[in-house]
């Protein structure tokens, strides 16, 4: 651990001539990701209609946030073999391809192959993104990398829909498939100029893990399916994701060649409480998401612009909070921001229940708020911990399992939205009243979730205090 008067570093060393052109890199692997996201929810309602593939749109985000959490969980790999310059290029031209292929679509299906490529080579560069951080910055500016990351996904939840929304009605839903390659492209060339090339020890009796990515794959689309099927059969297929997922950490614990670090998710260290952290929050987090913009239109008549802005204020805590906290120097105030994260998130969540069921648009901006400050003032800490925490040879795979597991966080919890939501007859509710009563579940859920993060973030925040012995326990 760096001493206090080395663990913070001005905003102005971010933008220098050292670090500007690779904050520039990894703001641009964040915003394939993020504008991906808002551009595409825009345009394929009516790249859909266009293709008669309404029934298939749902698998439009399914298949491409099952194949990012399948790449990002092989980019550990990928960056040791290949090398991160190599890794990265060939992701991009995967995720290019797939916009290409998306765009140039005459069916739905064509679509959802699109989509496949878009999540493979995604997942790739964004955890391979997340391990380069502590490479290429000394740990006293990791902060402020983080604070502009979540400015970058600020800008994307406000312009991606606008943009796509322009592109759509002026051009094509097909112009706003396309957007992203010339982002893609401009990343290529910078990758190529500045990432250096280096690999990892090489292992002896390396073996391709695909038992293991198949396992991850299937756990997840286990979990997609739930939230489209009915409760009986949901809770079936909950229980075998579950099975499959934690029969992978078991089982790559003991392989040769290792997609996790060894303590992934074991509660007797800094990195295993740490991932629970980084999951919950996000299982959290996205069982209000995926309603939120929906109530809002059912009980309180909004539009899909200012439901969409009342839901985009969480971006802007999220950035205004990581840029507000990056300076931070004390390790006891980091640890503090580390535990108030999931916190902010909970009291948040049940700040936008209590809103709702009582037509307080206040109390619901202030809910949103909360949630985002939540993320944003703990985010950082957590992710730098997590880094300096990992053993020698194993950042590299703590580093590509944060947004992996983020990613994994945010489909589990739309699955047990979906669940929670459909157990209390959200499907069938249609007054007023029968749809607020519906979608408390939901919210007292989610609040269960941030609960258990707090738990794994206090227990995380002890072991940082503990012996290095203590904080490193192999299960």
């Amino acid at each position: 651990m760096t001493d206090q008067s080395e663990s913070t570093g001005r905003w102005a060393e971010v933008f220098g001539p050292r670090y500007a052109t690779v904050t520039l890199i990894l703001c641009l692997g964040v915003a394939l990701l993020a504008f991906n996201v808002f551009l595409t929810s825009t345009a394929l309602p009516t790249a859909v209609q266009e293709l008669n593939g309404v029934a298939l749109i749902s698998w439009a985000l399914t298949l491409f946030l099952v194949f990012a959490i399948m790449g990002g969980a092989g980019a550990a790999l990928l960056k040791q073999l290949l090398g991160a310059r190599v890794a990265l290029l060939s992701a991009a031209a995967v995720f290019m391809a797939g916009s290409l292929v998306c765009a140039g679509a005459s069916n739905m299906e064509t679509v959802l192959i699109g989509r496949i490529l878009q999540g493979l080579g995604e997942g790739v560069v964004a955890a391979i993104c997340f391990a380069l951080i502590p490479e290429l910055f000394p740990s006293r500016l990791v902060p402020k990398v983080f604070g502009m990351q979540a400015v970058v996904w600020a800008v994307a939840a406000f312009g991606g829909p606008l943009g796509a929304g322009i592109l759509t009605e002026f051009i094509s839903w097909r112009a706003a498939f396309l957007v992203s390659v010339p982002l893609a492209i401009i990343f290529a060339a910078m990758v190529w100029r500045v990432v250096p090339n280096s690999k990892g020890a090489p292992q002896d009796n390396a073996d391709f893990p695909g038992v293991r990515l198949l396992m991850v794959g299937s756990g997840i689309m286990l979990v997609a399916l739930a939230s489209l099927s009915l409760p009986l059969q949901a809770a079936g297929l909950l229980v075998g994701a579950m099975a499959l997922l934690s029969g992978m950490v078991v089982l790559d614990r003991r392989a040769r060649t290792r997609l996790m670090p060894p303590d992934a998710f074991w509660p007797g260290s800094v990195v295993g409480s740490g991932l629970w952290v980084v999951l919950l929050m996000p299982v959290a987090g996205a069982m209000s998401a995926v309603y939120l913009v929906l109530l809002l239109q059912q009980l309180w008549g909004y539009g899909p612009t200012l439901a969409g802005a009342t839901a985009a204020v969480l971006s802007v805590a999220w950035s205004l909070s990581a840029i507000a906290v990056a300076n931070v120097r004390r390790i006891e105030t980091r640890r503090a921001l580390i535990i108030s994260g999931p916190m902010l998130l909970g009291v948040g969540l049940l700040a936008v229940l209590a809103g709702l069921l009582n037509d307080q648009v206040a109390l619901v901006v202030a809910g949103q708020l909360s949630v985002g400050a939540g993320f944003g003032m703990a985010n950082g800490y957590l992710s730098l911990t997590l880094m300096e925490a990992a053993r020698s040879g194993e950042r590299d795979r703590v580093s590509a399992m944060v947004p992996t597991t983020q990613s994994a966080g945010n489909a589990i919890g739309a699955a047990l939205a979906g669940v929670a939501a459909n157990l209390a007859g959200y499907a069938q509710a249609v007054s007023v009243t029968a749809i607020e009563q519906a979608i408390i579940p939901v919210f007292v859920l989610a609040a269960s979730m941030a609960a258990l993060g707090f738990v794994a973030a206090v227990r995380m925040t002890r072991l940082m205090g503990a012996s290095p012995q203590s904080a490193a326990v192999t299960p």
